[in-house]
C-alpha cells in the first residue's frame, strides 16, 4: 500500500474571492439570478468590479475552501489548482500555504490572469457568484503527478472545473491514478448549471464507478436524476455510487451507503450572514469524518458543524477553529 501522507488531495479552481453587499435591483440590473453562479469573461469581470460596492478580497475556490476547512480540522490536505504569475496568484499561494495546506502547482505566464470570483451578498444572506476562471481553467494533465495522488486517502474533485478540456483531462488522469492506488474518489456537483451542461458525462462517471463519494445539494441531485423531489433523486442515484451525500440547506443533510442511511438536522445558528462556502465546508467536515472512520451520521454532523460556522460570517473560509468546534467527534 502507498504511504497515505495526505488525508485528502483536492483539485479545483484557484480563485481569489471579492465579496461585497448588494441588493436585488443591483442583481437584476446586471442580469444575475440570485443564489446562482455564472461564468464571466475578463471584460465582464472588470465592468462588474467597477460597479460593485466596497469589497473584501480573500482566497477562495470551492475545493480550496474545502481543504482550508480540512486543515482547520487538523487533517493533512493538499491542493492542485492553476494560478498565473501575478499578484493574485501570489496572494492565493500565500493564503493556502499559510493554512498548512500543501500546494505545489507552479504559476504560469501567458495564460491570462489568476481567476477571481465576484460575490454579491444580499440582505437575506444569499450569495450570487460571478466567476472569471482565468488561469484556473488552464490547468492541464501535466499538473497531476500520479505519485502525489497515490499518497492521498481521498481524492476530491470540484465540479465547477469540469467545463474546460484541460482541467477535465487532469481530473481523469487523477481518477485513473486513484483507481490504481485504491484512493477513494469524491466528487462535488458544485452547481445545477454544471449538471445541466454535463449530465451525460456525470452519469457516465457514476456508471463507470469512477466516483466513490458524490456530494450534491437537493437541487443538484434532482437535476442530475431529472426528478422533481429529493427522495426520488436519492432513489435514482443511490445505486450508482458507493456513498451519496445530499445537503438540504436549513433542512439538514442525508447520506446513504449500501443499505445504511443517516439523516441529520442543520446545526442551530445565531445569525445567518452569508451562505458562501456552506457546501464547501460541509464537504470538509464529512470528508474529515470519512478519513477518521466516523461513520455516516457522525460525518454528517461534523459537516453540519462546519457549514454552520461559515454561514455566520462573510467569506467562504472558517474563522473559528473547526477542530475545537468538533469537540468529541474527532477525539
Amino acid at each position: 500500500m502507498p504511504d497515505r501522507r495526505l488525508d485528502v488531495l483536492a483539485i479545483g479552481n484557484a480563485i481569489v474571492d471579492v465579496i461585497a453587499d448588494a441588493d436585488d435591483p443591483f442583481l437584476a440590473a446586471h442580469g444575475m439570478h440570485k443564489g446562482a453562479m455564472q461564468l464571466i469573461d475578463e471584460g465582464q469581470a472588470t465592468r462588474l468590479y467597477a460597479a460593485m460596492g466596497p469589497g473584501r478580497e480573500e482566497s477562495g475556490g470551492s475545493a480550496a475552501n474545502t481543504v482550508a476547512g480540512l486543515a482547520s480540522l487538523g487533517l493533512n490536505a493538499g491542493f492542485i489548482g492553476q494560478i498565473a504569475d501575478d499578484q493574485l496568484g501570489t496572494i492565493f499561494t500565500h493564503d493556502i500555504r499559510s493554512l498548512g495546506v500543501e500546494f505545489g502547482t507552479e504559476p504560469r505566464n501567458g495564460i491570462g490572469a489568476t481567476g477571481r470570483c465576484l460575490i454579491l451578498v444580499t440582505s437575506d444572506a444569499q450569495r450570487t457568484m460571478n466567476t472569471f476562471l482565468g488561469a484556473a481553467q488552464m490547468l492541464d494533465a501535466g499538473a497531476v503527478d500520479p505519485v502525489h495522488v497515490r499518497q492521498a486517502a481521498i481524492l476530491y474533485l470540484e465540479g465547477y472545473l469540469w467545463d474546460p478540456e484541460g482541467p477535465r483531462a487532469a481530473m481523469y488522469k487523477a481518477m485513473d491514478a486513484a483507481r490504481e492506488a485504491g484512493t477513494k474518489v469524491a466528487f462535488t456537483l458544485s452547481d445545477s448549471f454544471v449538471v445541466e451542461r454535463h449530465r451525460a458525462d456525470l452519469l457516465r462517471l457514476l456508471d463507470e464507478r469512477r466516483i466513490d463519494i458524490l456530494f450534491a445539494n437537493q437541487v443538484e441531485a434532482e437535476a442530475l436524476a431529472q426528478v422533481p423531489d429529493v427522495e426520488s433523486a436519492v432513489t435514482a442515484l443511490k445505486e450508482k455510487v458507493e456513498t451519496l451525500v445530499v445537503t438540504r440547506h436549513e433542512h439538514g443533510a442525508l447520506a446513504i451507503r449500501g443499505g445504511e442511511r443517516a439523516d441529520v438536522p442543520a446545526e442551530p445558528i445565531r445569525d445567518l450572514v452569508d451562505t458562501t462556502g456552506a457546501g464547501d465546508l460541509f464537504a470538509a467536515g464529512f470528508l474529515a469524518g470519512e478519513a477518521h472512520g466516523l461513520g455516516l451520521e457522525r460525518s454528517l454532523r461534523l459537516g453540519a458543524i462546519c457549514a454552520a460556522e461559515v454561514i455566520q460570517h462573510y467569506g467562504a473560509r472558517p474563522e473559528a477553529n473547526l477542530r475545537a468546534l468538533a469537540g468529541d467527534l474527532l477525539t
